[in-house]
């Protein structure tokens, strides 16, 4: 925990939340065990508000016939997890694991642009934001030695949910233009139609 901590106060509260559990587990004595989940998606994914899942944001847009929207470059580098391999890593890491640096991902990382691609709707690119971290690596070491794998593909699960969707349509494209000149004097708007 903590690589990049400076880059957002999202980075930081995650790396201060993993230093307090670590102090507590010395002060105090008490054996704890620090995991990290990389973009969980599959059931119960939430997909409005600030704790939406890139994958849960691009289902509903997908099923409402909406592009799907990427920021900027859209070469931002994820690992994506299902929440059944994110549970058995919770369970096994419970139960067997000792200290930090539990990660619970998939090796398979993808870019938020190719993930948008797999839905094979439009996409529309949004600015750049600050902060935005453009590889998040996965260290899944310490899971894998209690013999933890993921048995989930994101590839094959976004398919599954497009071949389940396949009839939805993209919403029809309108264009509004709206004039500030008034009659007899036309502008480049008027001119256009």
């Amino acid at each position: 925990g903590g690589l990049g901590k400076s880059q957002s106060p999202y980075a930081w509260s995650k790396a201060a939340n993993t230093e307090l559990v670590r102090n507590y587990g010395e002060w105090f004595g008490v054996s704890y065990v620090i995991t990290y989940f990389y973009n969980v998606y599959g059931p119960g994914e939430i997909a409005g508000g600030p704790y939406a899942t890139v994958i849960a944001i691009f289902k509903e847009k997908y099923k409402h016939g909406h592009p799907l929207t990427v920021t900027s470059p859209g070469t931002q580098q994820r690992n994506f997890t299902h929440i059944e391999d994110t549970i058995d890593g919770l369970l096994l890491a419970g139960e067997h694991g000792q200290g930090d640096n539990y990660g619970i991902g998939s090796d398979a990382a993808y870019s938020i642009l190719d993930v948008a691609k797999l839905f094979g709707r439009e996409v529309v690119m949004l600015p750049e934001r600050r902060g935005t971290r453009m590889q998040s690596p996965v260290d899944t070491a310490n899971l894998r030695a209690l013999g933890w794998t993921p048995k989930h593909d994101l590839a094959k699960h976004i398919g599954e949910f497009v071949s389940k969707h396949k009839d939805v349509k993209p919403v029809e494209k309108r264009i509004l233009v709206f004039s500030t000149t008034f009659y007899p004097i036309g502008g480049p708007a008027e001119k256009a139609l």
